[in-house]
């Protein structure tokens, strides 16, 4: 049984003491659910504040990106120890907007995974279609390609280490959702690869989060698909009340 997961992805928002306030929040509002598991990632500066800040708490801390490298002359990159080092335990890879604002391929998401998973840190591993990838019909296509790609050279162990989130690109910050049928067709179709590429147990071990416009409103119905394992929340992460709710609808779900 796969347990769901929900993590915000807080991008580039809030300061110190907003970003410190929220955890406080959610570690108040969150306490006693034991069913979902539950990650905040907020930008990289705060990581050792919020760090200290949730110690002793059941939510989990998240990086938005990481560098292969284990050190050396990368200005503005963190290391994967450096992570660990201030209390991470998870790391976004891949998202759409890393990779079409800063042009990173699924070379460099794959040569980063095998160095988050080297250290003992969680990924969380973005893959999604744009809407005119979609819109032309190549969602499957696209999807299956950035899987191989960004996945290749994984052991089946690697893989069960491995979380995978389905964003498709139009849905992100834009309001518009997939619909709870065409989110559950994607990620159908992303286990039944997986059980191509590695075996139908190791995908069946995977935990695939939707994320597109999450909302309390829509969390129960998209987290009650068979496939949809859980969460990668934008915008309403960024509230208590929000991210709340949507945690709730989780830990309301049986499968």
């Amino acid at each position: 049984m796969r347990k769901i997961f929900i993590a915000g992805n807080w991008k580039m928002n809030l300061l110190k003491s907003s970003a410190t306030a929220l955890v406080q929040q959610l570690m108040d509002s969150l306490k006693g659910i034991s069913n979902v598991d539950v990650a905040v990632c907020p930008p990289s500066v705060y990581l050792g504040d919020l760090a200290a800040t949730l110690r002793g708490s059941a939510i989990g801390l998240g990086a938005q990106n990481v560098y292969s490298k284990p050190d050396g002359a990368y200005t503005g990159e963190l290391s994967c120890a450096m992570l660990q080092d201030v209390g991470c335990q998870y790391v976004i890879l891949g998202h759409s907007e890393r990779r079409a604002i800063f042009g990173e391929t699924d070379a460099l998401v794959n040569e980063k995974l095998k160095a988050v998973l080297a250290a003992g840190l969680t990924p969380i591993v973005c893959i999604g279609e744009t809407l005119e990838e979609r819109e032309a019909g190549r969602t499957t296509d696209v999807v299956r390609g950035q899987c191989r790609g960004s996945l290749a050279g994984l052991t089946e162990e690697q893989m069960k280490k491995t979380v995978l989130a389905y964003e498709p690109v139009w849905a992100i910050g834009t309001g518009k959702t997939a619909t709870p049928a065409q989110a559950e067709e994607v990620h159908a179709d992303i286990r039944a690869l997986l059980s191509t590429l590695f075996s139908p147990s190791t995908a069946e071990h995977v935990i695939i989060q939707y994320g597109g416009s999450v909302k309390a409103d829509n969390a129960l119905e998209l987290l009650g698909q068979p496939n949809i394992d859980g969460a990668l929340v934008g915008g309403a992460s960024l509230k208590s009340d929000s991210f709340t709710a949507i945690v709730q609808a989780a830990a309301a779900i049986k499968k």
